[in-house]
């Protein structure tokens, strides 16, 4: 009996290239993502707005702002818990996936400054934050997946990285200009 070896190989284009998306798990694993990221975010506007899940509710959340520095806590208040619960729930469903990163890098960016100091680990560090301000950014440039409302607007229908990247620009510019003028 001898051993030998095969002859046969694939085509070059077919070795060389990717499996399909379909095949990847990448798509479910975005989607698996967003809706962990999303849920989360949208629990934690809902309790600024309304005080659901044991939140402080508008009252509670402007004190807390009106605490750490921010000038129009009131104002601050409404902004966060909206920002949050429409991110969130665009992230769900993958409406305005990179807009709905952008608006976690924002939010998540001002909670990282607050608690800058406080050190990485829970329950006063930054880790919860970084881990949601990456996760939006991820997703802001990586997309939503092919599960997602986006796929059926036009624009956003094929996700682009410039989308992604400027989103997540917008974001971080619009908490830098937070902290720069609301926060003393």
């Amino acid at each position: 009996m001898s051993l030998s070896t095969s002859t046969h190989t694939a085509p070059r284009n077919e070795a060389a290239s990717p499996p399909a998306p379909s095949q990847s798990g990448s798509d479910l694993g975005l989607l698996v993502l967003r809706w962990a990221v999303g849920l989360t975010m949208a629990a934690h506007g809902t309790q600024k707005l309304f005080g659901w899940f044991g939140g402080g509710g508008l009252d509670g959340t402007a004190a807390f702002f009106g605490g750490s520095g921010y000038a129009a806590p009131e104002t601050m208040a409404v902004v966060a818990g909206l920002t949050e619960t429409l991110a969130g729930l665009g992230l769900v469903i993958g409406l305005l996936t990179p807009l709905a990163g952008a608006g976690i890098v924002g939010i998540m960016l001002n909670a990282v400054a607050v608690k800058w100091g406080s050190g990485f680990f829970n329950p006063t560090g930054i880790e919860y934050d970084l881990m949601l301000l990456v996760a939006g950014a991820s997703l802001a440039l990586a997309g939503p997946g092919r599960f997602a409302v986006d796929r059926l607007l036009p624009v956003l229908r094929t996700h682009r990285l410039s989308h992604g990247a400027a989103a997540v620009a917008l974001g971080a510019a619009s908490a830098g200009i937070v902290l720069l003028t609301l926060r003393g």
